[in-house]
């Protein structure tokens, strides 16, 4: 079936939809879920948004502290687009119903986090990211110029190298004519044609064992892009959030909010001891690299799996307040915050690279658009400061619907794409072979390029991997395509891309961490 629309969405989350909210001023809107509008790694997101609001608080302020926490490889002009267009996207928010939490006398009741040099993190409760989902799908089902397409996932960009006639030339200029996408309740394979596409795929967490994001985040859009020879860079910055909740065998790894180390819990050993003393003078407000190398040094020294977040010495009544969910959830697993240590340990958590975008959200490949987390915009560098990423996504979505408006009417649909080849059986062994192949690319992953990196972990890493890629190659070519095979090979790409630039990046800086290449004068880890 083909299907033809102005604008083509791919995701669901604060950047899909504002994207299409948007669009729908210009065109007719399809927006496609892999699943269904309420998951999306917007909604697992706890802290809140980063906006500067009030004195003392500057743009300058934030800047620096972007600034300082992307450790040298921010792009300054996407730092200032950011920080400067926050506080219109924050009224937009606010006029689409998102409601953030304010103090007695009306004003925003706003949090600090790690790297931050002021409070400037608005927040409802401790969940601000599906707050902000759930008022963006009320008014997304709101619209009629917007179909949506639950439980559709997107397979292939259409480009050049998918016409019959030219399928083996090289074209320099590639373009985008839509995508090719998997209905999950049919098994039926769709071709969306669209003038523009923008991608809005979400994180990359389902590469590591351990990850705060949902189990949908497999990396869809970055696989995609690079299979069209787009533009692909920074993959080496992954981030490790600093305090998950420590519960083995829990995916999604519950996280435990920035927020609260901001509102002044401490780290400590297992056996009470501060350490973040040693480490960096902002003690367990330091930027989450940091944090993260310096909790995983304490473990190995240690032999342990984990440290603690201490917060009990904060009035109880505050704590269950500013934490309601938090506080339920570790109830529920018998902490009782208020009164115990939290068991935490470092976990995958936000990639700072991805498709690489231009100012206004425009990928590399034409009529292409990203933005959210699969996006590398320059705004987080190395290392992305905390609460930053929610304003980004907004922020380079609006961007990427102003400048796709002056274009519009220019562009025309490309009538000459084949249906998708659905040639192919269904393996008896294929679910079994899909499933090991995801906990091996997991594994190696965890093992081999997570906070603490070394040349001869990430040779071992790649080499594991090539197995694995011609396997699963082999196994794509003759079998009925299915979510799961699209999923595996995406992860594949993924952490594939991670590995070969993280060899490349022959220093360490920010998130990538590395003992061949250490840096002067900070801690050996």
């Amino acid at each position: 079936m083909i299907h033809k629309y102005d604008f083509l969405v791919i995701g669901g989350g604060i950047a899909g939809i504002s994207f299409a909210l948007k669009a729908a001023k210009y065109g007719k809107v399809a927006l496609l879920c892999k699943t269904n509008l309420h998951e999306s790694n917007t909604s697992f997101a706890q802290g809140g948004i980063a906006c500067v609001t009030y004195d003392p608080d500057t743009f300058e302020k934030h800047i620096e502290d972007t600034l300082v926490a992307g450790d040298g490889h921010c792009d300054l002009t996407a730092v200032e687009q950011v920080v400067h267009n926050a506080p219109s996207q924050i009224e937009e928010l606010i006029r689409w119903t998102v409601d953030f939490d304010k103090t007695e006398d009306e004003k925003f009741d706003l949090h600090k986090e790690g790297g931050h040099s002021e409070f400037r993190i608005l927040h409802h409760a401790d969940n601000t990211g599906f707050e902000i989902q759930e008022k963006l799908t009320k008014m997304l089902l709101k619209h009629t110029e917007i179909d949506i397409f639950e439980n559709y996932f997107a397979i292939e960009i259409l480009t050049q190298h998918h016409l019959d006639e030219i399928v083996t030339h090289h074209y320099p200029n590639i373009e985008c004519y839509g995508v090719y996408a998997l209905d999950q309740k049919t098994n039926h394979i769709h071709t969306f044609l669209s003038k523009i596409t923008m991608l809005a795929t979400g994180g990359i967490g389902g590469v590591y064992a351990a990850t705060t994001n949902p189990e949908i985040a497999t990396g869809d859009g970055i696989a995609m892009v690079q299979r069209a020879r787009g533009e692909i860079k920074d993959m080496e910055f992954v981030q490790f959030h600093p305090t998950a909740l420590y519960c083995p065998g829990d995916r999604p790894t519950y996280l435990i909010t920035e927020a609260m180390r901001g509102y002044g819990a401490v780290l400590r050993t297992q056996d009470g001891k501060e350490f973040m003393q040693k480490y960096d003078e902002r003690l367990s407000l330091a930027p989450r690299d940091i944090v993260s190398r310096a909790i995983d040094n304490e473990m190995k020294v240690r032999g342990e799996n984990f440290v603690y977040l201490d917060v009990t010495h904060k009035d109880a009544e505050q704590t269950k307040h500013h934490f309601p969910n938090i506080y339920q959830t570790c109830l529920e697993k018998g902490i009782d915050i208020t009164k115990d240590y939290i068991p935490v340990s470092p976990c995958e958590h936000y990639l700072c690279g991805g498709i690489v975008v231009d100012f206004n959200g425009r990928a590399s490949i034409n009529r292409l658009y990203a933005a959210g987390e699969c996006s590398c915009t320059g705004l987080h560098g190395a290392n992305r400061l905390a609460s930053n990423s929610l304003i980004e996504a907004i922020v380079y979505a609006d961007k990427a619907i102003k400048d796709a408006a002056q274009r519009i009417t220019k562009l025309t649909f490309n009538e000459k794409i084949p249906a998708w080849n659905d040639a192919g059986t269904s393996l008896p062994e294929e679910m079994v072979l899909i499933t090991q192949s995801f906990r091996e690319v997991e594994q190696i992953m965890s093992s081999y390029v997570g906070i603490v990196r070394s040349n001869l972990r990430l040779q071992r890493a790649l080499a594991r991997l090539n197995i694995l890629y011609q396997e699963t190659e082999s196994l794509f070519a003759r079998s009925v395509v299915s979510r799961q095979i699209c999923e595996l090979r995406n992860v594949i790409s993924v952490a594939y891309l991670i590995i070969r630039q993280a060899i490349a990046r022959k220093e360490s800086r920010g998130l990538h961490y590395t003992i061949d290449f250490p840096k002067k004068n900070e801690l050996k880890y």
